[in-house]
């Protein structure tokens, strides 16, 4: 099955509104040739910034993200973000259970999933992320901390709302840290998830859920972890913070 590639740049707690909006101006140029039926280009923003990136990117091949979502429409809920603030401005995709979600903030795969339901329900894209921890690879435990939170983030999805989510592997030992999984150890974890999203959904949808790596892909790995058969893209931190190194990612990852 051929899957389009989704590449998606994760800004974290990076970019005031005047720097995101020049940054994107930049980017938009330099992958304006990327065709828009052979990759979906993301980018995520902080909250104070989406608006000047949403209005910058207007008439272009970038697709508009946010990095959260509250479960709640509205409420008591201080420094939240509710769906409808997020569709006001245009955005399409939102990241979802990140692993510094989960490290500082509390995340839960509980919580993971009361907002994956809000996202769906507002008509988002969700990305839904996975991944273990370092002294969780070393002692063998991956599969198991992967199950568990394919199992409780996507607990109670439809098949028909299961086509409609993206997952991002992070193996959290290999963000910031230079450290890269090799194309093959990437694609053998991707395939994990994959056999487990057919488990759970049935192979005509899990075969069909983009799977994006995070696990610190720049341009000169790109394409080689694109190339395997379950990596459909990344989700880029550091490299998406420069319009030239994330311009060179999407078009190594796409090329033939």
């Amino acid at each position: 099955m051929s899957r389009k590639v989704i590449i998606a740049g994760n800004w974290k707690m990076n970019k005031t509104a005047a720097e995101g909006k020049a940054l994107v101006e930049e980017l938009k140029k330099l992958v304006a040739d990327v065709p828009v039926a052979k990759a979906d280009i993301v980018v995520c923003p902080p909250f104070t910034t989406i608006a000047a990136v949403a209005e910058a990117i207007k008439g272009s091949n970038i697709r508009l993200g946010a990095q959260n979502i509250h479960w709640a429409a509205n409420g008591a809920f201080t420094g939240e973000i509710a769906a409808d603030m997020l569709k006001e401005l245009g955005v399409e995709y939102v990241i979802i259970g990140h692993s510094e979600r989960r490290q500082y903030f509390g995340e839960t795969d509980a919580t993971v999933n009361q907002r994956v339901k809000a996202a769906l329900a507002a008509g988002f894209t969700p990305i839904v992320c996975v991944g273990e921890m370092l002294e969780e690879r070393e002692g063998g435990r991956t599969e198991k901390v992967l199950f568990t939170q394919l199992e409780g983030g996507l607990a109670g999805l439809t098949k028909e709302d299961m086509g409609k989510v993206v997952v991002a592997y992070e193996p959290v030992w290999a963000i910031g840290t230079g450290k890269t999984a090799t194309p093959e150890l990437a694609e053998e974890t991707h395939n994990y998830i994959r056999q487990t999203l057919n488990d759970m959904f049935g192979k005509e949808i899990g075969e069909g859920v983009r799977i994006q790596y995070g696990g610190s892909m720049k341009a000169d790995n790109a394409k080689e972890l694109v190339a395997q058969r379950n990596i459909d893209g990344g989700l880029i931190g550091g490299a998406a913070l420069k319009a030239d190194s994330f311009s060179a990612l999407v078009h190594n990852a796409i090329a033939e």
